[in-house]
């Protein structure tokens, strides 16, 4: 859970530079893939990160702006990847100017169940981390190169 506005905006920097570093390595070409027919697919995940931002953001009271459909994926990745990024900066400039520490500690309805906002923050991060996860899954079995989020890869180690 967070309780400082500055320790969330630091994570979220990081946590979605890396996300920008996943959705720009796909292609049009590989935004079906999917680890088996019938599973998520490489653009709904990356659909679903740029616009789950605006689901967070609002059940902590933040005003986050997506471009596009929330339920049609873009069939360009460069779409994804654009929304991804603007939602992004948003949900950071949105944080910025509307949270405090103390309002971190403050509880909001999740669905019926009171919950800090900081901790709904944190699992906005777990849950981009999460998904960012199988799409490199996914990046790998397409045949792409996987960025080294949260280090090298093993194409990066044997350079």
């Amino acid at each position: 859970m967070y309780r400082k506005v500055e320790d969330f905006l630091t994570d979220w920097t990081k946590s979605s530079n890396g996300t920008v570093q996943v959705l720009e390595s796909l292609t049009d070409d590989t935004l079906g893939q999917a680890i088996v027919e019938g599973h998520s697919t490489l653009g709904w995940l990356g659909w679903h990160l740029a616009t789950a931002q605006a689901y967070f953001g609002s059940l902590v009271g933040l005003n986050v702006k997506i471009d596009g459909d929330v339920n049609t994926v873009p069939q360009r990745a460069s779409q994804i990847a654009d929304a991804y990024k603007k939602a992004a900066e948003s949900l950071k400039r949105e944080a910025e100017q509307k949270l405090s520490d103390e309002k971190l500690e403050e509880n909001v309805d999740a669905h019926g169940t009171p919950t800090p906002r900081g901790a709904l923050l944190r699992t906005l991060i777990d849950h981009q981390t999460h998904h960012r996860g199988q799409m490199t899954v996914l990046l790998r079995q397409a045949g792409l190169p996987v960025p080294g989020v949260m280090g090298p890869t093993k194409e990066m180690q044997a350079k």
